[in-house]
């Protein structure tokens, strides 16, 4: 396991759309742990692959409901709305007012293949869509409302 450096606003990388992940092996579990332990040492709430500089769809959440991780994540419906502020790993030093979702259904695979359903409300929710934004060349700024620097 290891730190990833996280990728800055200003890359390229962070405006790509990533690929399917279609292999469930080592390198995906070794990607998976590596995440894992930058999320933490970062003390985000998520990052997805190309915050780390990998075009794949992948992404982890660590929230109150416990820490997760979604492979080929695709959200099936959404209900309600949330506003509030968000920052993220990719754009430091910023933070701005967006609007999410208050829930959502999802689908998804987990490391070894596995295909679930998984519903989020709340804070969940919202850092669930922040990531999967990034999956899609999407940051939180091309979003929010307003701005401010931190």
């Amino acid at each position: 396991m290891a730190i990833r450096s996280v990728v800055q606003v200003g890359d390229d990388v962070l405006r790509q759309k990533c690929f399917p992940v279609e292999n469930f092996d080592e390198s995906l579990h070794k990607l998976l742990d590596d995440m894992k332990d930058t999320v933490k040492k970062e003390k985000g709430a998520g990052l997805a692959g190309p915050q780390i500089g990998v075009l794949r769809r992948v992404v982890v959440v660590d929230v109150d409901e416990g820490y997760f991780e979604f492979i080929n994540p695709v959200i099936l419906s959404q209900k309600g709305e949330q506003t509030g502020w968000e920052g993220c790993l990719s754009v430091v030093g910023k933070s701005g007012i967006v609007s999410r979702p208050m829930k959502v259904k999802l689908s998804y695979q987990d490391r070894n293949g596995e295909k679930h359903l998984l519903h989020a409300k709340g804070f969940f929710a919202r850092a669930i869509c922040h990531e999967l934004d990034h999956l899609d060349g999407i940051l939180y700024i091309d979003k929010a409302t307003h701005i401010e620097r931190n």
